[in-house]
């Protein structure tokens, strides 16, 4: 059995990546073009300023010579290169400042620097060796790979020559009779000087767009190359993540069931020992010599709180570990948060302050794992306050009925640190020295065994805020 073909790209998939590749060649071709004219406009400007100092020093230097024989004075000519040689190097350059790469900015560069060569042509009597000028200045303008703007110089020239060497060709021939060739000839090297120039504009103008193609083809190619490390990199994420999940869901399983086992082996012979300790208390404290030394009741009471850890320890061991079934009734949340609030320890300078309405709509909720989420958010909340300060909390809900019902518990305490606030409802994960690091878990799967969501949000220095976001289902108006 032969091996199927790979499936080949659809013709609308191709279609797409041609117009793509089609777009991002004309992009770079009209991005490289820009660049060109840009340089040239800048080399232009150095130009015109350079030619308009070299007819200043013509005019002082030859042009009296040229026009006047060898008696050396100030010529008109001189004032002709400062302020009209000025005029003609000005315009182009404040074009080349103000709107550089444009099509009005090379055209009137080609006209002034055309000017430019009859002018030098003037200041130099008409010598054969300035009309070479002209020559070059066509060749510099074949630098912005634009044959109009070759056509708008050479039609200047053509209206130059015609105009003086028909009213004033002494300063185009450098004689007052020239022959009637003259303009036909000059005319002709430059059409042919054009004809060479507009063959190599085009000839550069192909190679550019070749190689935009080429750039365009290997930059798509690298992007797809990326796009593809991308997904790849994040797919590996995704994949890493969920391996790390399933190993924390097995330990945490594994947990669960040694917890449980624990839990249940150690709260027997846990009671046995508190009831023990209850009934020696009584009957030792009845004895002068025993309660006259300070450290028997020291001693009692410290193993009197020390049970006390041991049970709440594996109360929360067991509370992780089972899953007790929810037995689900109307609770006004009010009475539940005074409840809550009693129980939790206080704590001199921390008030603790109930706010939910009295009038708020009554949930559907499980009483009795609700009040225990209600005492480990308020519990963590008065021991989040620094010990120099005192604080206050507060318990606030609001919406219900139709809407979802949402339950803050906000402190203003020193706030959890940045690095912590993503783990803090991770299991056995904890920052205090006492603590089992399953308080957070529990209020966390509790409140999706609701059918909720919990957020947290906090500022070093300013406190944190619990919510509890509960939907309009549970939150509904109890019959």
């Amino acid at each position: 059995m032969s091996p199927s073909p790979s499936p080949s790209p659809s013709p609308t998939m191709e279609h797409v990546a041609g117009e793509q590749l089609e777009e991002r060649a004309a992009r770079l071709y009209s991005r490289h073009l820009e660049g060109v004219w840009r340089r040239v406009d800048r080399l232009f400007a150095r130009l015109m300023l350079g030619q308009w100092l070299f007819a200043i020093a013509i005019s002082l230097f030859f042009s009296p010579y040229a026009w006047e024989g060898k008696a050396r004075e100030v010529h008109v000519h001189v004032y002709a290169a400062l302020f009209l040689g000025g005029a003609l190097s000005a315009f182009p350059i404040a074009l080349v400042w103000l709107r550089p790469g444009t099509a009005l900015t090379r055209h009137v560069v080609a006209i002034s620097q055309l000017l430019w060569s009859a002018l030098l042509i003037h200041l130099t009597g008409g010598r054969i060796e300035t009309h070479f000028h002209i020559f070059g200045s066509l060749a510099f303008l074949a630098f912005y790979r634009d044959w109009p703007v070759l056509l708008t110089a050479s039609a200047m020239v053509v209206a130059d020559h015609y105009l003086r060497g028909l009213y004033w060709p002494e300063s185009v021939y450098g004689t007052l009779s020239p022959e009637s060739w003259r303009l036909l000839e000059h005319f002709f090297w430059v059409v042919f000087i054009d004809l060479v120039l507009l063959f190599s504009c085009r000839g550069a103008l192909r190679e550019m767009r070749e190689m935009a193609e080429r750039r365009a083809v290997a930059e798509l190619a690298s992007e797809r190359e990326q796009q593809k490390t991308r997904e790849l990199d994040r797919a590996l994420t995704e994949l890493r993540d969920a391996q790390e999940h399933l190993i924390r869901v097995e330990k945490l399983a594994a947990v669960g069931q040694l917890a449980a086992g624990v839990g249940h082996e150690l709260r027997n012979p846990l009671a046995a020992v508190r009831n023990a300790h209850a009934y020696l208390s009584k009957r030792i404290s009845r004895l002068e010599e025993v309660t006259t030394d300070p450290r028997v009741p020291q001693f009692l009471s410290l193993m009197d709180r020390e049970l006390n850890t041991c049970g709440r320890i594996i109360s929360d061991l067991l509370d992780f570990a089972r899953e007790s079934p929810m037995s689900v009734q109307p609770c006004p949340l009010r009475p539940l948060v005074d409840e809550a609030v009693g129980v939790v320890p206080s704590r001199e300078g921390v008030r603790v302050l109930n706010e939910v309405p009295e009038d708020l709509p009554v949930p559907l909720l499980d009483r009795e794992q609700f009040r225990q989420v209600l005492i480990n958010l308020v519990q963590n909340a008065v021991e989040a306050m620094p010990a120099e300060r005192g604080g206050e909390v507060r318990v606030r809900a609001e919406g219900g009925d139709t809407t979802p019902l949402r339950v803050r518990v906000e402190d203003n305490g020193s706030g959890i640190p940045e690095d912590v606030l993503p783990r803090i409802f991770e299991p056995l994960f904890t920052t205090k020295s006492r603590g089992t690091g399953l308080g957070l878990a529990i209020v966390a799967t509790r409140v999706q065994r609701h059918g909720g969501t919990l957020h947290v949000t906090s500022e070093a220095g300013r406190g944190s805020e619990f919510l509890i976001q509960l939907p309009p289902s549970v939150a509904a108006q109890a019959a």
